[in-house]
This record gives C-alpha cells, sequence and structure tokens, in this order.
C-alpha cells in the first residue's frame, strides 16, 4: 500500500502545518495495521473498536462476524483471543472502522492507546501514520470544542 504525504497550508496563521494523507482512508490504515500485526495482538487492536457497537450493529458489518466475537464474549466486554481473529480478515476491519467512523467518530480515537502500547505496531510505518493522524484528529477536535464554547459564551 503506498502512502502520500503533503503538508496543507493551515488556515489560521499561527496553526502548524498539517501532514495530510492522500490515497487512503483510516479505515485502509487500520486494516493495513491489523495485517501486519501478529495474530496473538490483533485482539488488542479490535477490542477498542468492538466496544463502540452493539452485537445488533455488529450483525450487518462484514457479514456478522464482529456479532461472533461479541457473542463469544457473552455480552461482556469483549476479550478478542489469537483464536477468535483467525477467520477476520483486514478487508472486514476496513469494513468496520468505515461503519465506525459513521455511527461514532470517537470510537477510533479509542485505537490510539492500543497503538501506542503495541511493540507490534512500533514499527509499522502504518501504524505511525494512523496515530499521527489521530493525534491530528484529537487536536483538531478539541480546537472545535473550544471554538463552539467561545461563541457560545
Amino acid at each position: 500500500m503506498k502512502f502520500h504525504l503533503h503538508e496543507v497550508t493551515p488556515q489560521h496563521p499561527s496553526a502548524e502545518p498539517v501532514v495530510g494523507v492522500s490515497e487512503v482512508s483510516i479505515g485502509q490504515l487500520v486494516g493495513n495495521v491489523y495485517e501486519e500485526t501478529p495474530l496473538a495482538e490483533r485482539g488488542r487492536l479490535l477490542e477498542p473498536l468492538l466496544r463502540s457497537l452493539g452485537v445488533l450493529s455488529l450483525v450487518g458489518v462484514a457479514n456478522g462476524i464482529f456479532a461472533k466475537l461479541r457473542f463469544r464474549s457473552g455480552g461482556q466486554e469483549p476479550h478478542v483471543g489469537p483464536d477468535d481473529v483467525q477467520n477476520v480478515r483486514a478487508t472486514d476491519v476496513v469494513a468496520l472502522v468505515d461503519y465506525l467512523q459513521q455511527a461514532s467518530v470517537d470510537a477510533i480515537d479509542r485505537l490510539g492507546p492500543a497503538l501506542a502500547t503495541s511493540p507490534a505496531a512500533a514499527g509499522s510505518a502504518a501504524a505511525a501514520l494512523l496515530v499521527a493522524m489521530l493525534v491530528q484528529r484529537a487536536r483538531a477536535g478539541s480546537g472545535d470544542t473550544a471554538t463552539r464554547e467561545e461563541n457560545h459564551a
């Protein structure tokens, strides 16, 4: 997978330049990271994503493979082991992330801590790019919140 980075001129003069990514989505990056992650650690990558949706929502994503994972957890906090992820493909993860972005933007931000503490993701260019994008999004989101609060004051 090729990543094309480009610098985007900020709209506000005091803002830092932003690194943008073309031809790749967050879903594709997560799918790429998932593919590069060893089988033993893939569950750690999926767990924060699965926490964000109920079983009914998961039934409609990737032919219900993620709903099956939630059922195995007995409706509790999802615990996804190496045996559980053997049939989960990167394209399934891309579909899950794309769905999550529509349902709950904050859910994707929960991936940051999981990636930051993963030894396997430490050497991954896709993981580094994904973490950078998540940090950038979080900064932009906190700026939007501050702007909204100033406008309502």
